[in-house]
């Protein structure tokens, strides 16, 4: 195989667009290749057919422990509080770090636990829907999308509602700020430091005043003998909002826009709500809320797909590429809310499979449902072209989501 030496502007405003027809062109022509990736600095292997993605979620020797890679790959061996504890997590540690972390939080994920909640998901589905009743155009992303999984896992979390919007401004500077340069790195740092102390305050008020929340229940969590220090804590309820919030907010806001974008399916999931569970499951797989794996490195030399990984080197596992594989989906580039089988990788694989997966798809399943039966006439209020991006290249979705949430008015004929 060659290797391509094009770069990829995964932030860049086309590539966010629409990505999946170069995916397509790297699964047929050069389906593992080396190139920069804008914003990682470094080359990496980018990954994109999914057999060999599937084997490389299952192999050992790809380590996803972003301080090792640091400190072996001949970075600065000193790592500061704020990036060390956002770096040392579960998406971002191997076994037996990882699984003692998940082993601590994985009750509160369990698909019971978050089949019980799901009253609650419905009822603040209907009290965001209801606020919308009567209005012509919404920015269906921030009114919707984005509010229904924040109140959800801050609910889950205990963290009060007056503290709510501000951790969600520490995630956009750090998810989407701007593009890398000695200004971000400053930014950057002083951003984490600030949500830092955000998070530590988050704790420190569970220790002194506990609910029944999940921080309250981290706080006190015992596995033999073992509890999370505060570092650990901190990152714990850092990814747990993040990643309890975001690949939710990605779904249904793209997904909104799948549907819209294939009309003839948003009128079958409105005439068979019964299809929502597939219908989600679709989605995830044609939208792809989490575009690639985080950066793994080799600890050792291995093949992927017959590919010499030598060892440190950069892996990137594009899941989105895989998602779309017309080798394993027929009709890859097609929407169908009923397809099945249907084995995405939406939630990747192996021991870092999405803890918060039955809880992303109960969410999915009740917004989207509930919006498509009370508002099936929605649609665009801008031209499909003028939709923005964020600009991210790990978590694919839009700025915002300007939506008409009646039909379309038929102009008055003059004619006498």
């Amino acid at each position: 195989m060659t290797q391509a030496n094009e770069a990829i502007d995964m932030q860049g405003p086309e590539f966010r667009a629409d990505p999946y027809p170069f995916y397509a062109r790297m699964r047929r022509e050069t389906p593992i290749f080396k190139v920069k990736v804008s914003g990682f600095g470094r080359e990496a292997w980018v990954v994109t057919r999914y057999d060999d993605i599937v084997g490389a979620l299952k192999e050992p020797k790809l380590s996803s422990d972003m301080v090792r890679l640091r400190t072996e790959g001949g970075g600065a061996r000193w790592i500061p509080r704020p990036f060390r504890i956002l770096a040392k997590t579960m998406v971002t540690t191997d076994d037996p770090d990882h699984a003692r972390l998940r082993n601590l939080v994985h009750k509160g994920f369990t698909p019971s636990m978050v089949e019980r909640m799901s009253g609650r998901v419905q009822e603040i589905t209907d009290e965001l829907l209801t606020k919308l009743e009567g209005r012509d155009t919404v920015n269906l992303l921030e009114e919707f999308a984005l509010a229904l999984p924040m109140i959800v896992i801050s609910e889950m979390l205990g963290v009060p509602e007056g503290q709510r919007a501000k951790f969600r401004r520490f995630m956009l500077h750090l998810l989407d700020g701007p593009p890398p340069s000695m200004w971000r790195l400053i930014s950057g740092m002083a951003n984490n430091i600030r949500m830092i102390r955000y998070l530590d305050g988050l704790i420190n008020l569970r220790r002194t005043e506990p609910d029944d929340g999940l921080i309250t229940a981290l706080v006190a969590a015992e596995q033999s003998g073992d509890r999370l220090s505060q570092d650990e804590l901190v990152g714990m309820v850092f990814l747990l909002l993040l990643a309890g919030h975001e690949t939710t907010v990605n779904l249904i806001g793209n997904g909104v826009l799948a549907l819209l974008d294939n009309r003839d399916q948003l009128d079958r999931l409105h005439e068979h709500p019964e299809l929502i569970k597939p219908a989600i499951e679709e989605l995830l797989r044609h939208t792809n809320p989490v575009q690639h794996s985080v950066i793994r490195f080799a600890t050792e030399e291995i093949e992927i797909g017959g590919m010499p990984i030598a060892k440190s080197d950069r892996v990137i596992l594009m899941l989105a590429a895989a998602n779309r594989d017309e080798a394993v989906f027929a009709n890859s580039e097609t929407l169908d809310i009923a397809r099945d089988p249907n084995r995405h990788l939406g939630f990747g694989l192996g021991i870092h499979f999405c803890l918060g997966a039955p809880l992303a798809r109960m969410e999915g399943a009740i917004a989207l449902n509930a919006l498509v039966q009370k508002f099936p006439d929605m649609r665009l209020a801008v031209p499909r072209d003028k939709v923005k991006w964020r600009p991210n290249s790990l978590l694919r979705g839009l700025a915002e989501l300007p939506i008409k949430l009646g039909p379309e008015k038929k102009e008055r004929s003059l004619a006498a």
